[in-house]
């Protein structure tokens, strides 16, 4: 009996056009990597036997927390099941079919029956690339893969066989997934709108219509039990003939918001987002529209090169191992969280050190930020923030869980004035009671550093930027992948002038978050970084230890 599958709008359409480049850039939970990804491989890796292809991640982190996951889970709803119909993580059974050039090792490959293989190609592990020899590429979350080591090392790979699938539509193909991207450095994929033919693309949405219509007639005939004219298959043959040759210089570039999934989603989960993310990343990740880029930011210094990848490979190459016996519980459902992971997945962390925080406090979110100095650099190693119902015990419970490996339980808590005497209705004590009786609740030592009131914002600006700049004492570098709003919030910090000189931007912060204020941007989160920089660099936490500062629990 056949099993009926449900594809929304986009995804159906993405699969009926079958362009060899693919570039969509949709909103979360759109089906990217369950309905539009996992259709693209099993495509391509049936209609090509024996073919090697590429799933390129940003991390490795992600591609173990996010992209195989939804693959997985996907094809298990399918009817493929892992150990079955393929492997991963390890050598294929020999009942399996080898692929035509086989990978020198099976560490990081997904090993289908046919033998054709997916190697998962991670940007921060080098060498994902070298000496393969490809004939499709997934790019997953296009938004954080860096171009240029794309184009330098990958996709030269993607040449495909032309002995074997030259005929094919598929051979050389490449279907990129993103977010939209809310940087400049991200956008690498947007010019493949440019790109795309639509003459191209409405011919081959004609030919599948023509293809379709000749099949039920010749369905039509054969029920009836009435001969098929010759001419028929002949037609049909010729226009696959066609469509074929359309596909494999088609390029399709299509920008879908998480509304089009919405008869799955449901209006809580949108409502739900709009709530719990920041306006800035509600606009990009769930109604997929374009931003613009503050150009004359308050952190006007800060580059490129203060974001940094740090994946502890060797911890999550054992997780990865766990596939080839159990699936590690990544065979998921769609609407199931991926694969919780802790600090234990991060190279950055020294755990026997303290961490130092800094935070922002308000009625509608709560930030903590996370860093630890490592001679001149100060590391931010993660942030987090809560919203709305959710308050301090709950970020700092967030803090503890994913910290609950950390050997030396000590926080090094830097705070200002604003944290004194004020209180959000959490209960009669002010932020600074509440943070440290949490933190102590959970079981860490809390060194409170008091840093007086809080600095001026030109003063502020000149030493942050300086920092960035290498001129004082710690240079601020970021964990990409554990600090993304927070990223996005200090890109796109402004500065507003005024009668006393020139400040952060700060007008979107008491807005409710609404459609009218997308545009604007809170800067909460920026905040507890200013704070946790200010700290470090004028209040080294070793120093701080060693003399009673004011305030000092």
């Amino acid at each position: 009996m056949e099993k009926k599958v449900y594809f929304n709008n986009p995804q159906r359409l993405t699969q009926l056009i079958g362009a060899n480049t693919t570039v969509i850039v949709a909103g979360r939970r759109t089906g990217k990597t369950d309905s539009i990804a996992a259709p693209f491989l099993l495509r391509n890796m049936q209609r090509m036997p024996g073919s090697t292809g590429g799933i390129v991640v940003p991390t490795f982190r992600h591609g173990l927390t996010n992209t195989i996951p939804g693959l997985l889970a996907a094809w298990k709803r399918w009817g493929f099941i892992n150990g079955l119909h393929y492997v991963v993580g390890r050598r294929p059974p020999k009942s399996f079919q080898r692929a035509i050039i086989e990978p020198s090792d099976y560490e990081h490959v997904i090993s289908f029956y046919n033998g054709s293989c997916a190697v998962i190609i991670s940007q921060d592990r080098p060498g994902s690339s070298n000496s393969l020899t490809l004939s499709w590429l997934l790019v997953d979350e296009a938004r954080f893969i860096d171009f240029q080591k794309l184009k330098d090392e990958t996709l030269p790979a993607n040449g495909g066989i032309k002995s074997y699938f030259g005929r094919h539509s598929c051979n050389h193909s490449m279907m990129v997934l993103s977010d939209m991207p809310q940087t400049q450095r991200g956008s690498w994929f947007l010019n493949y709108r440019e790109k795309m033919d639509m003459e191209v693309i409405e011919a081959i949405k004609g030919l599948v219509y023509e293809i379709w219509r000749v099949k039920q007639r010749i369905r039509s005939l054969n029920a009836k039990h009435l001969p098929v004219p010759d001419y028929l298959p002949s037609h049909l043959r010729s226009l696959d003939r066609r469509l074929n040759q359309l596909r494999s210089v088609a390029v399709y570039y299509k920008e879908y918001s998480s509304i089009e999934n919405l008869q799955l989603l449901g209006e809580n989960y949108i409502r739900q987002m709009k709530r719990d993310l920041t306006p800035l990343t509600f606009q990009t990740s769930i109604l997929c529209q374009r931003i613009g880029i503050a150009k004359d930011g308050f952190y006007s210094s800060m580059r490129e090169g203060h974001k940094y990848n740090a994946s502890d490979f060797e911890f999550l190459d054992e997780k990865f191992k766990s596939f080839a016996v159990s699936g590690y519980g990544l065979e998921s459902t769609l609407t199931s969280d991926p694969l919780p992971l802790t600090s234990q997945c991060d190279a950055d962390v020294n755990p026997d050190a303290p961490i130092c925080i800094g935070m922002d406090y308000n009625a509608n979110i709560n930030w903590i930020v996370a860093g630890q100095p490592d001679g001149r650099r100060l590391n931010v190693i993660k942030s987090f923030y809560v919203k709305f119902e959710r308050k301090i015990p709950e970020v700092v419970a967030d803090f503890c869980s994913y910290y609950t490996s950390h050997r030396n339980k000590t926080v090094v808590y830097y705070y200002d004035a604003t944290a004194l005497g004020s209180n959000y209705a959490v209960n009669e004590q002010d932020f600074r009671w509440v943070v440290i009786h949490e933190f102590e609740r959970h079981g860490w030592t809390v060194e409170a550093v008091y840093l007086g009131n809080p600095m001026r914002h030109d003063e502020k600006y000149l030493l942050i930027n300086q920092g960035f700049a290498g001129k004082q004492r710690l240079m601020p570098f970021f964990n990409r992948q554990n600090n993304d709003d927070l990223i996005l919030a200090i890109q796109a910090a402004g500065v507003s002038r005024g009668r006393n000189g020139f400040h952060k931007d700060k007008g979107g912060e008491k807005l409710a978050e609404s459609e009218e204020d997308l545009l604007e941007h809170r800067t909460d989160g920026t905040d507890a970084f200013d704070t946790l920089y200010i700290g470090c660099e004028k209040f080294p936490y070793r120093d701080a230890f060693s003399i009673n500062v004011s305030g000092v629990i």
